[in-house]
């Protein structure tokens, strides 16, 4: 296979099994040409679907720049397998290359043993600055966050701040926006690679750059940080020390990252299953066993108030009453998750704030009120036209029809206020709101709507 066959059919050659073949057959400077026509990120994908004994070898073959970036997009099972198989010299110069942020990443999914020889092998002076990034608590800016920045002095000309670009660029995560700063490290302004561009050498630093800038603190939650990522279309977002010092930056891969995992994070709880940090094919089927066990054993149990609220009504109460028990639970549970997503789903955005509470409350008592009448006279011609009529059912009389209809009714409206108010009322006390889910509200609304529709049904004399 010559260089120009490659070039023409790379699409198509560079796949897990041809490089598995290269590599058998030692073919390594053809391997090595076809490696460097793929970006990092498909190089890192092939690198996943290869047997264990090819996934150093392949590794070795690429470029100082693209081994370093397909380390980072790899799973944590790949690179501990590459560590582990590179001697000291070699994990040296690996974490040369990475970003600082990214090495206290992969510190923090590494076993113990691993974790030590990284930072023996990582430089001292930036061995002190992971060992100071991992003292961030995990929910933090700060635990994310990475301190290789561009900072310019306020008095630096613009031909001055664009030649200490080009000396400390190569080792910096962005370029794009940089950071003006006092002696004392303190934030007052941005300036843009745009601006700087457009701006006459001769041109002051303080007289260019935005002094208005918004900027996140250490201790701030991760994922607030993010959605201004969303907000404000940034690149990259200064963060501070309580005394407004420049600490790091964080950048829109990085918010990106955490916002994605949040939200992962937040359907699994809506879903009552604990979170997980693998995808799906990759988790074995125990680990799957133990994050959706707990749920369901703790909702299993909890159903029992239903069937105790079911016996307790049993013998005082018509047996056709139960023909309509699973349309008034799922249609009760349906409506109450509805709102909770909804509410969950603006929390996590901020659309929604604990403030809104009286808003929100009030905004789905009137959808309640709609859905309520609309599924109530539904359920009223529901059951006299099927379940009287076409199904000929004489037990199925008028005051049935209208004990199942005020109890849809009733159970809306309380179905519609638990939903709303269970996840503001788990963000005040501090809990995450994805918690107060489907699941667990449908489980507290059919209790209710059990007790709504017996309840009812007794007062109308049945």
């Amino acid at each position: 296979m010559d260089e120009k066959e490659l070039k023409e059919n790379e699409e198509a050659v560079l796949s897990p099994q041809t490089v598995e073949t290269l590599l058998s057959e030692r073919r390594y400077a053809e391997l090595k040409l076809l490696t460097e026509k793929f970006t990092p990120i498909d190089l890192a994908e092939i690198l996943e679907e290869l047997p264990t004994e090819f996934v150093t070898r392949f590794f070795r073959l690429l470029t100082k720049e693209d081994a370093a970036q397909v380390f980072v997009e790899i799973e944590p099972e790949f690179q501990q397998l590459i560590v582990e198989a590179f001697n000291d010299r070699e994990l040296s110069e690996m974490i040369r290359e990475l970003y600082l942020d990214d090495a206290v990443d992969l510190i923090e999914e590494m076993p113990a043993g691993v974790v030590k020889r990284i930072l023996r092998a990582a430089d001292p002076k930036d061995r002190d600055t992971i060992n100071e990034l991992l003292r961030y608590p995990e929910d933090t800016a700060g635990s994310v966050m990475t301190t290789e920045y561009v900072r310019f002095k306020k008095d630096m000309t613009v031909e001055e701040a664009l030649a200490h670009i080009r000396t400390v660029a190569i080792d910096k995560e962005t370029i794009y926006t940089c950071y003006v700063t006092e002696q004392d490290r303190t934030l007052i302004g941005i300036v843009t690679g745009k601006r700087l561009m457009l701006s006459a050498p001769t041109d002051k630093i303080a007289d260019i750059m935005v002094d208005n800038v918004v900027s996140c603190v250490t201790t701030d939650d991760k994922e607030d940080v993010a959605l201004k990522f969303d907000k404000y279309g940034f690149l990259a977002m200064p963060v501070v020390d309580f005394e407004n010092r420049l600490v790091g930056i964080i950048t829109v891969d990085d918010a990106w990252t955490v916002y994605h995992e949040e939200t992962e994070e937040d359907f699994a709880k809506m879903a009552a299953i604990r979170p997980s940090e693998t995808t799906y094919l990759k988790t074995s089927v125990g680990a799957l066993w133990r994050a959706r066990i707990p749920w369901l054993l703790i909702l299993m149990i909890s159903a029992t108030f239903s069937s105790m609220i079911l016996s307790f009504f049993e013998a005082a109460l018509p047996v056709v009453l139960i023909l309509f028990v699973p349309m008034l639970m799922d249609t009760g549970g349906n409506s109450g998750g509805q709102t909770s997503v909804t509410v969950i789903r603006g929390l996590s955005t901020g659309e929604i704030a604990l403030e809104d509470v009286p808003s929100v409350i009030w905004k789905e008592f009137r959808v309640a009120l709609l859905c309520g009448s609309t599924l109530a006279a539904v359920a009223f011609s529901k059951v006299l036209l099927v379940d009287r009529l076409l199904m000929n059912n004489p037990e199925v009389s008028l005051t049935v029809g209208f004990s199942v209809a005020i109890a849809m009714f009733v159970t809306i409206l309380v179905a519609k206020f638990i939903g709303g108010v269970l996840p503001l009322g788990a963000k005040r006390i501090g809990l995450d709101p994805a918690v107060m889910a489907s699941p667990f509200i449908t489980t507290i609304v059919d209790v209710i709507s059990l007790l709504l529709y017996f309840g009812v049904s007794r007062l109308l004399g049945l």
